[in-house]
């Protein structure tokens, strides 16, 4: 893959990021992998990936404005950046590419 590696749950973390484009914070982006891919994210674990794709490259964040409602603490949004949107591409690529190369004959259930 080059130097746009990322693994699978980085993409998908990054794809929720552009879904949810200018409400993309930890929570969020949380709740909406949960809902979407019917499976359970943990706080430790998007925390990690969002670090390591910021520290990439592939995303960006900044600081949103301190409310009462959270005490006074900021939310930290996220973007993605031309080279997160290149890593995204790439893989998708990928991905299309292995598809094609599959021989019909691979999924023909009757012989088996």
């Amino acid at each position: 893959m080059g130097k746009y590696s990322i693994g699978e749950f980085e993409e998908i973390v990054m794809l929720t990021i552009a879904i949810l484009y200018d409400n993309a914070y930890g929570i969020t982006i949380k709740e909406e992998i949960e809902k979407r891919m019917d499976r359970k994210v943990s706080v430790g674990a998007m925390r990690t990936a969002l670090k390591r794709l910021e520290n990439k490259g592939f995303l960006k964040s900044n600081f949103g404005e301190a409310t009462a409602v959270r005490g006074g603490k900021r939310k930290r949004y996220f973007r993605i950046t031309e080279s997160g949107k290149q890593a995204l591409d790439q893989v998708m690529e990928t991905r299309k590419q292995l598809w094609e190369a599959i021989p019909s004959i691979s999924f023909d259930f009757k012989f088996i």
